[in-house]
């Protein structure tokens, strides 16, 4: 594998990282999850847009885009590969052992790694975390993602690929790598960026292409919702079919089916919307 790291190509054994990085020691550094397909990624523009807003909301410099777009191309060019799981990540940089920030400028690294198409449904299961939608960090795309490895722990647990939170005044938020949407009584909802969601690439697409409205959902709608999916840059549009101990087996419902056929006819229509 050869892995972009501050300029240029390295082997991966040689694309090292210092061990005072603020996105290693307090994780202190951002992410985009991209997907590419036979060396062309989606969606490239609208990733790059949330980069630099994230890197805003953090206190970051503005990462120079133009290096991040040259390093996204020679990786995959480095890489080739049917369908791959690209990574850039931008961090504080080398920083003094503590929360303050070093100046010796952030860290950016781009790596991709091979994947597969996701199943066209999926269980999901509820956690009792939650996620704070006042947080400083809330919808930014941050490398502070323990709370995340936690619950999908758990998920993977119940044999179920992913897990949903609440927020801190009991309303539906969003899963740990992904956002989610409901059907009640044949309409499309979804929760809005208020309720501390990540502002999902995919998310955005969705409501988009299929007029979802942005609705504040308390948690339960789970367990009424007349259908449910997910989304994310991997799994685009995803039924689901299981809820904790709820199943769904129509799955995917009419309006989902819909949905799904929409993104992928559109996606491949404009692969930068």
């Amino acid at each position: 594998m050869r892995i972009w790291l501050n300029g240029e190509l390295r082997d991966a054994d040689a694309a090292k990282v210092s061990v005072l990085d603020h996105g290693l020691t307090v994780g202190d550094g951002l992410f985009e999850t991209l997907k590419a397909q036979d060396g062309t990624v989606f969606a490239l523009t609208r990733h790059l847009d949330r980069l630099t807003r994230s890197a805003r909301g953090l206190g970051l410099p503005d990462p120079d885009l133009d290096e991040v777009r040259r390093a996204c191309a020679a990786v995959l060019e480095a890489n080739p590969m049917p369908l791959g799981r690209l990574r850039i990540t931008y961090t504080g940089g080398v920083s003094p052992l503590g929360s303050e920030r070093g100046k010796t400028g952030p860290t950016l690294v781009v790596a991709v790694g091979e994947t597969t198409r996701r199943p066209d449904t999926t269980a999901v299961v509820t956690v009792p975390w939650v996620r704070n939608e006042r947080s400083a960090l809330a919808g930014l795309k941050t490398t502070s993602y323990a709370e995340n490895v936690v619950a999908l722990a758990r998920a993977h647990a119940a044999g179920a690929s992913e897990a949903l939170f609440a927020n801190t005044v009991g309303q539906l938020c969003e899963g740990t790598g992904s956002n989610v949407f409901v059907v009640l009584d044949g309409e499309l909802h979804t929760p809005p960026l208020a309720s501390g969601c990540l502002a999902g690439i995919t998310r955005a697409l969705a409501v988009e292409w299929t007029g979802a409205k942005e609705t504040d959902l308390p948690l339960d709608v789970l367990e009424r919702a007349d259908e449910v999916f997910l989304t994310s840059t991997l799994r685009d549009v995803q039924a689901v079919h299981r809820i904790d101990g709820r199943d769904l087996s129509a799955a995917p419902g009419p309006v989902t089916a819909k949905a799904m056929r929409i993104f992928d006819e559109r996606a491949g229509a404009d692969l930068d919307p």
